[in-house]
């Protein structure tokens, strides 16, 4: 083989190489049906993290913006409200400032164990603007409340056996306001709650990996879970519970107030990216083919998990 194309084809066989070293790529080995418009999923991510929501800080208007489109979208679906109008208002102190939030609840009636509960639960607050920036929180937490709405238009047309308990919290960035809230006026019996499933950040990922915090000491999980690892282009990990030597992340969002009231929790998260709360968290950088594939995951791990008597 001439010597200019060897070199050349090692040039190129290394440059993949290193390219696959720091990304899996996505592919599809067969067509996947989603279980949801993967459309109107990205849309919603769009929309709620777009400069018009002002960054969905608790208390201000980008906020009661985001709180009316979720609540429209909800209607849109048929989720029953939880409470009046479906709002959960609430107030606290942070840092030396009082505010208002409002917690948003939908019900979707169990057909099965109608007396048991799942709440799917993702936070709807984010940063807001700072020094004259607006902190759009694309991935954090957008990203979870589309998945929501995801969620909503499955159990249009397949009702969950639990009854699930949709709750879009707010004033998770000051400290978990919102789901701490909830956890001490929780509508339905506190004991009825079975399991809270809280995502937070699930939508862009170099590895295609998402992580799954509060698995590790239930078996019929586990292996729920390895039932879900069976493509190749997305892995569910568990781990970040204090017992892998990373970051322990089971008070790192509002599965922690869950957690705190003894109710078993599964958290969904991706690990921090270099956008994590800054300015450019935006649409643009989160990886959409990654969170198509996660969203739809999660509500295939649901559906197992939906099948055991909790």
């Amino acid at each position: 083989m001439n010597n200019w194309i060897t070199l050349f084809l090692v040039l190129i066989l290394g440059s993949a190489t290193g390219c696959n070293a720091q990304k899996k790529e996505l592919y599809t080995t067969t067509p996947i049906t989603f279980l949801f418009n993967t459309d109107s999923l990205l849309h919603h991510v769009k929309i709620l993290s777009s400069d018009t929501f002002e960054g969905r800080r608790t208390g201000t208007m980008g906020a009661l913006k985001a709180k009316d489109y979720i609540v429209s979208e909800l209607q849109k679906r048929k989720v029953e409200p939880l409470v009046a109008n479906y709002e959960q208002a609430f107030s606290f102190s942070s840092r030396q400032k009082d505010y208002q939030g409002i917690n948003i609840l939908g019900l979707i009636e169990g057909t099965d164990f109608k007396d048991n509960y799942i709440v799917i639960s993702a936070h709807y607050d984010h940063e807001g603007i700072k020094n004259g920036q607006i902190y759009n929180g694309a991935d954090d937490d957008a990203s979870g409340v589309s998945a929501l709405l995801a969620f909503a238009e499955y159990f249009q047309k397949h009702p969950p056996k639990h009854s699930v308990i949709l709750a879009f919290f707010d004033a998770e960035e000051l400290g978990l306001q919102g789901s701490r809230y909830y956890v001490d006026n929780t509508i339905v019996p506190i004991g009825n709650i079975k399991l809270n499933l809280n995502l937070d950040m699930v939508s862009r990922n170099d590895q295609n990996e998402l992580y799954i915090t509060g698995a590790r000491d239930n078996e019929a999980i586990q292996n729920a879970i390895q039932n879900q690892n069976a493509s190749n282009d997305f892995e569910f990990l568990m781990g970040h519970d204090g017992k892998d030597g990373k970051q322990n992340w089971t008070y790192s969002s509002d599965h922690g107030s869950f957690f705190r009231k003894g109710i078993p929790f599964l958290y969904f998260g991706v690990e921090d990216h270099k956008d994590y709360h800054t300015p450019t968290d935006d649409y643009e950088n989160i990886h959409p083919e990654f969170y198509k594939l996660a969203v739809q995951s999660i509500i295939s791990l649901f559906v197992e998990i939906d099948s055991l008597e909790l």
